[in-house]
């Protein structure tokens, strides 16, 4: 894996041959396949360990795994910044979401080791759900815990929003970061979408700082509704944290404002005008 601080790609970059594409798209998805299905049981056959030891090995089967996918998908990852955050420090991780690589490109890179806020849909799926579960990542409901936060509305939904905030909260008081992606889906333009505020309640749950990435480049490697993965180089930015504490509840709004502003830097696009649904 790369480390670099020069200029990101941009749209007009070269685009890699059909013939590499082809090369990218079976093995990556091979990998995806086999390789998952591994890692998963190899998640499985770890959850009997005592928590000490099971947290460590679940984070590097989790970088393992994710690292194999860039890498089978000939994928050139460049890092930049991280530097100021403690390893054995719990953060926040706030990032922009453009395509399904930004997760294994996060969880390859991050400083720390950390677990996801995903969607609930994901932990139905055979040994892959299976082993999130034990591995301490946190299911949820788009616009629940990891949307509008602990409130959740009424009723199962509710509920189960507040049950995945109350994890996550417990989670980070434990001494394991959170990455949340406060778009809450896919962007597919050059403008951030509204955040939702689960991370941010988090954040202020808990005490804990909020460290903003940028993620450049994932988006022209697999298009959505589509298997064709298309090799060549993304980028990871790591900002440096924010302490919430210079905000409070009554500044919660100038937070999402300065948190959506750096990864838009970051991430090299706009902001936009709308700052939280």
């Amino acid at each position: 894996m790369e480390s670099s601080t020069t200029t990101p790609p941009t749209s007009s970059q070269a685009q890699p041959s059909s013939g590499f594409t082809a090369l990218a798209t079976v093995t990556g998805n091979l990998y995806l396949v086999f390789g998952t299905s591994l890692f998963s049981t190899l998640t499985l056959l770890v959850s009997w360990l005592p928590l000490r030891p099971r947290s460590a090995a679940v984070s590097w089967i989790s970088r393992t795994w994710s690292s194999g996918i860039l890498k089978t998908s000939w994928l050139r990852v460049r890092v930049e910044g991280g530097e100021a955050l403690d390893p054995q420090a719990s953060y926040v991780f706030l990032a922009n979401h453009q395509s399904l690589f930004d997760i294994p490109a996060l969880l390859a890179t991050s400083p720390c080791p950390m677990r996801m806020m995903a969607k609930r849909s994901l932990f139905r799926i055979p040994l892959f759900g299976w082993s999130m579960a034990v591995g301490g990542f946190i299911p949820i409901d788009r616009g629940g815990a990891g949307g509008r936060g602990d409130r959740g509305g009424t009723g199962a939904d509710g509920a189960s929003a507040r049950q995945s905030f109350s994890t996550a909260v417990a989670r980070l008081q434990k001494g394991t970061s959170i990455l949340l992606f406060p778009e809450g889906t896919r962007s597919f333009t050059d403008v951030l979408l509204p955040f939702q505020r689960g991370g941010f309640l988090l954040a202020m749950k808990t005490g804990l700082p909020i460290v903003p990435v940028g993620v450049r480049g994932t988006r022209a490697v697999q298009r959505k509704d589509s298997f064709a993965i298309h090799p060549g180089r993304i980028e990871v930015r790591y900002g440096a944290p924010i302490d919430i504490a210079a905000y409070g509840v009554r500044r919660k709004k100038e937070l999402i404002a300065e948190v959506r502003a750096r990864i838009a830097e970051l991430a090299g696009l706009e902001a936009g005008g709308e700052a939280e649904v």
